[in-house]
């Protein structure tokens, strides 16, 4: 929902500026949730990746099984979060409805794993945290540019989100992704 030219994460509280379908659609998200209830909760959250569906990581252990090289864009910047740490989040929120409508702190918080990397940096860690636990025929993870992957849709080169605010008022602070990806390496092999 942002254009990626800040050089800071972004807060809550940053100019939505979506550059295309997908950004538009989770701002108007937004927007029809705070029009509609006064007392929300919106969680906004970056790059997830999971056990279930379909998602970076995944694309990465299977590419890296078919392939020699992988060539990943390494000049967008985010933030991969971990689907269970989200849903970690969400139950600890929930679990504090009472503290929030008490201090009127209701509305928008980031929440992102950490630290922040590229989508090269995220698949070289995920290569090599794999490595360790089957053989891969993956060689190389070469860093590429934007420019190198076209894509139909347009990507921000900066969506690190700031999770200031959410620490703050409820000291919640994001957990690391490598932690993430090694318990999601582990559910879906089994060691």
């Amino acid at each position: 929902m942002f254009d990626g030219t800040k050089i800071d994460p972004y807060t809550e509280d940053d100019p939505a500026a979506p550059l295309g379908v997908y950004g538009q659609s989770k701002w108007e998200g937004d927007e029809a949730v705070r029009r509609l209830l006064p007392r929300h909760l919106i969680l906004r959250v970056s790059w997830v990746f999971g056990i279930h569906g379909h998602n970076f990581v995944k694309t990465i252990l299977r590419l890296a099984q078919e392939r020699e090289e992988l060539r990943v864009v390494a000049d967008q910047h985010g933030c991969p979060t971990y689907a269970g740490d989200i849903a970690d989040v969400l139950l600890e929120l929930a679990g504090r409805v009472g503290e929030i409508d008490a201090n009127n702190a209701w509305g928008i918080y980031h929440y992102c794993g950490e630290p922040a990397t590229t989508w090269h940096g995220f698949a070289s860690a995920i290569v090599e945290k794999a490595e360790m636990d089957e053989k891969l025929k993956v060689r190389t993870v070469t860093a590429i540019t934007t420019a190198d992957y076209p894509t139909p849709a347009v990507r921000p080169t900066n969506s690190v989100l700031d999770c200031a605010r959410l620490a703050a008022r409820f000291g919640i602070r994001p957990a690391s992704w490598r932690e993430g990806l090694a318990t999601m390496l582990f559910a879906l092999h089994g060691r």
